[in-house]
């Protein structure tokens, strides 16, 4: 199993413009006294407001970090003998630096912390600071604390969000070990500081603080003349023709029809119309220009409601690409307005049709599929393709740098949109994990592949770096029935499709089944469930898989359902424990879920492969290895390894096995199959050789690697095939590599068919794309065999929060005993017509009881001695069919 991927983090809220004044009539006033225990709190008397740590680094927007203090209360407040504390995103406060205080910060007032100064003074200065310090900060993440005194904290990192002194305390970037709430603010770059949105400070950091361009702001800084006037104008006059809007900066007037509210869930804001507009596109009388627009403010989201006929005043902005009014006042309308309606459209194709039509309503017309259901737990967002199919990696249709991969890149761009909740909630946070999850609380699954139903009208914006269909309100699962804007067909298949032949052949890559348990070992830390139990092993140890027996059983159950019911006689199984790394007997894990398939199947149906009896002297803590059903096939002959520590010193030891269907009684006449299982080295990391770096081509890191490996594999199949005396072989199980990457060419230029796209499925997804990693690729002769191909798919199409590793991550627990993500890779499954190990049937011979024999390509055995007595005669002759 790997740890769970990270997904795009949500494009942050700036600081607004429209709420300053209210909020600050809202704060109880401080005088200049304080009280002794001043630990972050809604009623904190100066807050961090701002932190930028880019300042003259590459790309940065100013010249010098700094930190930015805010008084919310009427009455000044001083700093003297006063500090702010910084110290990196794990590091600890006592190893810190600080920059002492002095001064005092004006009621409804900012403070200017400047800090060190990077290596490109050329860029922009600040403003004049109200102090200097020489703290440098991370440009990415770290914590700042502001201190009523001047001595460095000593309390640890989860304490000091609690510390007697600590006033306030902010921790940004997804590392940062201090913070106040439920998690810090988000990360940052160069060119980015976190700032409290409109001064906001509930003391949870994740909720208050948004990324955006700096703007330092120091007690004594002249706040310029006052606004423009604002100008009346149309919604399409303020969104133009282009990607930004003209009136950018410009304060503004205008009118709309309320389409779509979000008073909670982090939105803030409105989505308006111009009133009268929508319908059919032929009737658009602003071609190329957007009626809708959304209007940025927290109180008007909260005062207003869809249907509202309103007028508003405010700036007009660029939000990380959306065009939006920041709102300073509106007004609902007595008159009555033109009704405004859905566009009726399919999925604009291109950036400039999209625009036109960004912050309307919209009723999408045409096909349209999952692709993409990863982040559905975290952020309640559903990834879609236009169309009626899933995006697709580009190297699983043509070669990498080709024509045909850059052909499907394109289109993976123009088909993806996110289908949102209308919120930026992020429902892993512990805050948020008691309340349900939309989208996957009740209904159909939400499996990559399902077609999507619109029910409702939806709203186009631009948030997250994407293009994103927001229902009308925030979606909550209580009121999922009368807003939730689209359904999913149900697209499980409760078995894979029957392959035929004598002998089926299956590989699973088993998501790092481990019966040595985290709590068995000293030093694991692990991923946790909403009431901070352990599921998972993260870390520390060199267990991989379940925390304990309880989350182990779960996950058992899982696997036992699904390699039950793919039906096959062998199963090649990847990222199984090797359970000698923990001074066990190699094949123990393997003997364990044998046990486990015993239990649900009955007494005696599986056995597995037994390690040989050379092993490298260095492997990995997971393994390949086979079980089998008894009835279905025999081992012929001991297991073998490749024991390459030159092409395999980064990967798993391919193991190798002849097999042939139960009842076979002579593996030379032609019913034998070499059946050889793999797990490559991995994308993620870089390995030692020269063309392992990422050279963004598509491939990943370690592409040398792997094809070194896919090299000695070709190699070692055909010294193990020459060894058993057959042409079959089956190369199967997980490669790391997409279908047209350079590791299965390199096999299938040795000869080898790769089966897996005969089906039209994949095995795996990946940020939103399928393309298939496992493979079984056939020798000629083992092709000539094969009756047919599947891949059933049980584990990438489904969402990751239904997998036993998400257990009680959110009050909406999906976990089932269902095969339904039993792994993170589904099974492929291959039927072979084997002949069977007897002679052709001779009716001048005399057979003595027991004794089999081919009969019209059916196996026999005699009953009792017979001679010419022709089996299938006789219903119930003296033969009885074996297979």
């Amino acid at each position: 199993m790997t740890p769970p991927r990270p997904v795009p983090r949500r494009a942050p809220r700036r600081r607004g413009l429209c709420a300053a004044a209210t909020a600050l009539a809202l704060v109880p006033a401080w005088a200049v006294s304080v009280p002794a225990h001043a630990a972050p709190s809604p009623d904190a008397p100066v807050v961090v407001d701002e932190v930028y740590g880019g300042g003259g680094n590459s790309g940065a927007a100013f010249a010098q970090d700094f930190v930015e203090l805010f008084n919310p209360t009427d009455e000044p407040v001083s700093l003297d003998g006063w500090s702010v504390q910084y110290a990196s995103a794990t590091g600890t406060w006592a190893n810190g630096a600080q920059t002492d205080l002095a001064g005092e910060i004006p009621a409804g007032g900012s403070f200017l912390v400047g800090q060190a100064v990077g290596a490109n003074t050329s860029l922009p200065a600040l403003p004049e600071p109200d102090v200097t310090g020489t703290v440098a900060m991370s440009g990415s993440g770290a914590k700042v604390a502001l201190v009523r005194s001047t001595e460095r904290l000593a309390c640890s990192a989860a304490a000091c969000a609690e510390a007697e002194d600590v006033v306030d305390l902010v921790g940004w970037g997804s590392s940062a070990s201090s913070f106040a709430g439920s998690g810090p603010a988000p990360g940052t770059g160069n060119a980015t500081s976190v700032a409290r949105v409109d001064h906001a400070n509930t003391a949870d950091n994740a909720a208050d603080f948004a990324v955006g361009a700096p703007t330092p702001t120091a007690s004594g800084t002249d706040p310029g003349p006052g606004p423009d006037p604002a100008e009346p104008v149309t919604i399409a006059e303020i969104q133009g023709t282009g990607d930004t809007s003209p009136l950018a900066g410009r304060s503004v007037t205008t009118t709309g029809v309320v389409t779509a509210a979000y008073p909670t869930g982090g939105f803030d804001g409105l989505s308006v119309q111009t009133a009268g507009t929508g319908g059919d596109p032929a009737d658009d009388a602003t071609p190329g220009a957007s009626d809708g627009v959304f209007v940025h403010s927290r109180a008007a989201a909260a005062e207003l409601a869809v249907g509202d006929h309103v007028e508003v005043t405010g700036k007009v902005t660029e939000f990380h690409g959306l065009t939006e009014v920041s709102a300073s006042s509106w007004t609902v309308l007595d008159e009555p307005a033109a009704q405004v309606k859905p566009t009726v459209t399919g999925w604009p194709a291109t950036d400039a049709e999209r625009e036109a039509l960004e912050g309307m309503l919209l009723a999408p017309q045409g096909d349209f599929t999952v692709t993409d259901s990863y982040a559905t737990h975290q952020y309640g967002t559903v990834g879609l393709a236009a169309g009626d199919g899933p995006l697709v990696q580009p190297t699983t249709v043509g070669r990498p740098g080709s024509a045909e991969a850059a052909a499907q890149a394109a289109d993976n761009a123009a088909r993806a949109v996110l289908l949102d909740d209308g919120a930026s909630t992020n429902y892993l946070a512990a805050a948020n994990q008691d309340r349900p999850l939309p989208w996957l609380t009740g209904g159909e699954p939400v499996r990559v592949g399902a077609p999507v139903t619109f029910t409702g009208p939806v709203v186009l914006d631009y948030r997250f770096d994407a293009w994103g269909l927001q229902p009308t309100t925030p979606l909550t699962p209580d009121v999922a029935g009368t807003v939730q804007p689209a359904t999913f067909e149900n697209t499980r298949e409760d078995a894979p499709r029957d392959v035929g032949g004598t002998l089926q052949v299956g590989t699973f890559n088993v998501l790092n089944y481990f019966t040595t348990t985290g709590d068995q070992l000293d030093g694991c830390t692990y991923y946790t469930d909403r009431h901070g139990e352990p599921v998972t092993v993260r870390g520390g140890c060199l267990a991989r898989g379940a925390a304990d027996a309880e989350n182990l059983e779960r996950q058992e159950a899982k696997l036992v359902a699904a390699i039950s019911a793919l039906g096959a006689d062998v199963v090649a199984l990847e990222e199984i424990e090797n359970s000698a790394a923990f001074g066990k007997d190699r094949d123990q894990a393997l003997s364990d879920l044998v046990d486990a398939l015993d239990a649900h199947d009955g007494a005696g149906t599986w056995a597995y492969v037994a390690s040989p009896a050379d092993v490298p002297a260095d492997e990995d803590v997971i393994r390949n290895a086979f079980v089998y059903r008894t009835a279905g096939a025999e081992p012929v002959g001991a297991s073998r390894i490749l024991d390459d520590p030159v092409a395999f010193g980064n990967a798993r030891q391919p193991l190798a096995q002849v097999f042939q269907p139960a009842g076979g009684v002579d593996a030379d006449t032609g019913d034998d199959v070499v059946v050889i299982t793999n797990h490559f080295k991995s994308k993620g990391s870089a390995g030692p050789w020269p063309g392992d770096e990422d050279t963004g081509d598509g491939q990943g890191a370690s592409n040398e690697s792997r094809v070194r490996q896919a090299t000695a594999l070709a190699g070692f199949a055909d010294d193990v095939a020459a060894d058993a005396g057959t042409d079959a072989v089956l190369l199967v199980g997980d490669l790391n590599a997409y279908e047209q990457e350079d590791p299965v060419v390199v096999l299938t230029d040795a000869g080898y068919t790769d089966l897996g796209p005969t089906t039209g499925e994949h095995t795996y997804s990946y940020q939103g794309q399928v393309g298939s990693l496992d493979h079984v690729l056939a020798s000629p002769a083992a092709v000539a065999e094969v009756t047919g191909t599947d891949i059933w798919a049980i584990n990438a199409a489904e969402p990751v929060a239904n997998e036993y590793s998400r257990y009680e991550y959110n009050v909406t627990n999906l976990y089932d005993t269902s095969p339904f993500r039993s792994s993170d890779h589904d099974p492929l499954l291959v039927g072979l017509d084997l002949a069977p190990s007897a002679p052709a049937w001779d009716e001048r011979t005399r057979y003595g009881r027991g004794d089999r024999v081919v009969h019209d390509g059916v196996l026999v055995e005699a009953t009792r001695p017979n001679r010419a007595k022709e089996p299938g005669a006789k219903p119930h002759g003296p033969w009885r069919v074996v297979a």
